[in-house]
């Protein structure tokens, strides 16, 4: 057997459901488009991820000979109701930035593991558009909504990638678009305008980045503040967004099949309520957001503020008391969000409480929110 097949071998092995390989080669159209649209991604390039540097892997590994992408689908069992529309399916799989201490993280360690005890040097994780060399080594093709997507399970999927110094033998690229010609679900769904037309998205206008890439101190002018045309349209997501996957007629398939339950999100999901999210403590984040809200945020204000968008926009006034609570937060952050939502809900009971916290307020974002509220409620 020559190395590519024990790769691919050892990756199935491993719960991986397709194997590619291709050339180490940049993705120069990928950096056109980026710098195309700056003033969209500026966020993403000037962050730590550096897109830019990942897109051209020789700069970083000048041995660089191949790229190993791997598909792991993680819609193999169904995800508890309770939790849809709350939290995207790409986060409920814990595969996303996983660490090394969790089944997902582990198998990709394995998988880096073999490849340096079969003589590869791996490059350090670089930020590669995964999306694309995974769709170089023909594994996925791509959906109108920007998503890749494999063959018999949809867009459900992680791609990982690992750039080697060994030769390898490539597969064939397969770079296209595989939606229905005239289809154009993902986009008439979009709630925010966010996928303007086939394959463009603006990120700024995601619900996805607005729940977790919104947080101050954060690159290119990204900060906390989610317009409030952007949060009435968020719903009740609180981590990511799974609309434009969703109406796809290419998941359909998967996402209408009878698959076996997660007993750990099954768990997990009768613990959750958009209440202890929005009055959050230092257990409960512990014990049931960390395990599966890991990977972007760092402080546990945004989750309240989410909870607070997410709570506001179902409109029940039973939610009072506890935005009434949430209304004493130390942070700023929280008791403004706080106070849209209270604004959204409206009535003489929401009024009541934001007019008894206006008098007390020092924060001038604050006072501005309750201000707004009380003209809305």
């Amino acid at each position: 057997m020559s190395l590519s097949e024990d790769i691919k071998d050892f990756a199935l092995d491993l719960g991986y459901s397709r194997v590619g390989i291709t050339t180490a080669d940049g993705f120069p159209d990928y950096v056109a488009e980026l710098n195309a649209r700056r003033d969209m991604y500026r966020w993403y390039i000037e962050s730590t991820f550096q897109p830019l540097i990942g897109a051209d892997p020789k700069s970083v590994m000048p041995t660089a000979k191949s790229i190993i992408a791997l598909v792991h689908d993680f819609s193999r069992e169904s995800f508890p109701e309770k939790l849809l529309g709350k939290i995207g399916r790409h986060y409920l799989g814990r595969g996303y930035l996983t660490p090394r201490t969790r089944i997902n993280g582990a198998r990709r360690q394995l998988m880096r593991d073999f490849l340096e005890k079969n003589g590869c040097q791996v490059a350090e994780r670089l930020s590669l558009p995964e999306r694309l060399a995974a769709a170089r080594t023909g594994i996925v093709t791509y959906g109108k909504n920007t998503f890749a997507f494999a063959d018999n399970i949809g867009s459900l999927i992680l791609i990982t990638a690992f750039v080697v110094d060994a030769e390898l033998d490539y597969d064939e690229s397969i770079l296209k678009v595989k939606c229905p010609p005239k289809c154009t679900a993902c986009i008439e769904a979009c709630p925010t305008g966010s996928l303007y037309e086939p394959m463009k998205m603006d990120p700024r206008r995601c619900i996805a980045f607005n729940t977790f890439m919104t947080q101050d101190n954060y690159p290119g002018g990204v900060t906390s503040y989610i317009p409030p045309d952007i949060r009435e349209k968020m719903g009740t997501w609180i981590h990511g967004c799974d609309i434009c996957q969703e109406v796809c007629p290419r998941n359909q398939k998967r996402l209408k099949a009878k698959l076996p339950e997660n007993e750990f999100l099954t768990k997990m999901a009768k613990d959750f309520e958009l209440t202890k999210l929005l009055n959050l403590t230092d257990e409960y984040y512990t014990k049931g957001v960390q395990p599966l809200m890991y990977n972007y945020i760092r402080h546990k204000k945004y989750f309240q503020r989410n909870a607070a968008i997410a709570i506001g926009n179902t409109g029940d006034p039973a939610y009072i008391p506890d935005l009434a609570q949430a209304m004493q937060d130390p942070e700023e952050l929280v008791r403004g969000y706080v106070a849209w939502a209270l604004g959204k809900i409206g009535g003489s009971q929401a009024r009541q409480v934001l007019e008894a916290r206006l008098i007390h307020e020092t924060s001038e974002f604050s006072r501005k929110e309750i201000q707004a509220a009380l003209a809305a409620a």
